[in-house]
């Protein structure tokens, strides 16, 4: 009998994969069906992707809401419909920005800021996909969310075929769109942008050097972070056999431990528990 997997697996995405597809293959090497991941990545995009496996599917609305960090080339002077280079081309013009000039609006950008959500995107608005709207030609008013540059430096500019081609590293808030931010740091140049390259080098905690490639995978190279390591974060209780039987039953809780968050633990990880008016309420199970 085959031992059931519960944990999480940190992937290095290749190009030209959605998420889903990296879903899938690890799905059917490990031999289970139970995996999810946390935070699309465009086929364009590379990096950190976190699927959860088994039990630890039930940590993907907690892993999602992370802050991630991106390096980013983007070409300012050209336009495609899908903010990236992937995209129909709809605008050229030369540009050549200074140094200083780009620095100064990547520091505009630090903080919150209502971001348009780009057309071609899985956003649903009155129960349709975005880019259902787009590719039918249909004229939608795009949504806005407020989202948040923790982080944003120059790391590179260089100059070719009269476009002006930066390079940058961003930490953001969950829900922030990469090529929307490209775009707006070309309208405040008063030009146009579009993403070359996206590569994601941090999840949350989870970084770019503790990733494993898809073959790494295959050849039974790589770790699962159980779920006692995904949660060590939190306030941790470990059960008696009465606590253990009243969270068995989802019973709520005092909050006599005062936090926010409490992960109960025996053997396993048994809840974790979340302060709902000062009461201890289920939040996330595991048993």
């Amino acid at each position: 009998m085959v031992a059931m997997i519960n944990g999480l697996l940190i992937i290095d995405k290749e190009k030209n994969m959605t998420s889903r597809d990296v879903v899938n293959k690890v799905s059917k090497i490990l031999n289970t069906k139970k995996v999810g991941h946390t935070g699309t990545l465009d086929p364009l995009a590379t990096g950190v992707l976190v699927l959860t496996i088994g039990k630890a599917t039930k940590l993907n609305e907690i892993i999602t809401a992370t802050e991630k960090e991106y390096q980013v080339e983007a070409i300012l002077g050209i336009k495609t419909d899908t903010l990236d280079i992937t995209g129909n081309v709809l605008r050229k013009e030369n540009t050549h920005f200074s140094k200083e000039e780009i620095v100064k609006v990547l520091n505009s950008f630090l903080g919150s800021y209502n971001q348009e959500v780009p057309i071609y995107s899985a956003v649903k608005v009155n129960g349709k996909k975005l880019y259902e709207y787009a590719r039918n030609n249909e004229q939608i008013d795009l949504p806005k969310r407020l989202v948040t540059i923790k982080k944003i430096s120059l790391d590179d500019i260089n100059y070719k075929d009269n476009k002006t081609i930066i390079k940058f590293t961003c930490l953001v808030s969950k829900g922030t769109y990469i090529r929307s931010l490209v775009n707006d740091i070309a309208s405040k140049l008063n030009t146009v942008g579009t993403m070359k390259n996206l590569r994601r080098t941090k999840q949350g905690k989870y970084l770019i050097d503790d990733a494993y490639k898809l073959d790494d995978i295959k050849n039974n190279n790589y770790r699962i972070i159980d779920l006692k390591e995904a949660l060590k974060d939190y306030y941790i209780v470990k059960v008696d056999e009465k606590l253990k039987y009243k969270i068995s039953n989802g019973q709520i809780l005092d909050n006599i431990y005062h936090q926010e968050y409490v992960l109960f633990i025996d053997e396993d990880v048994l809840a974790l528990y979340k302060s709902v008016d000062n009461k201890l309420k289920p939040y996330k199970m595991f048993i």
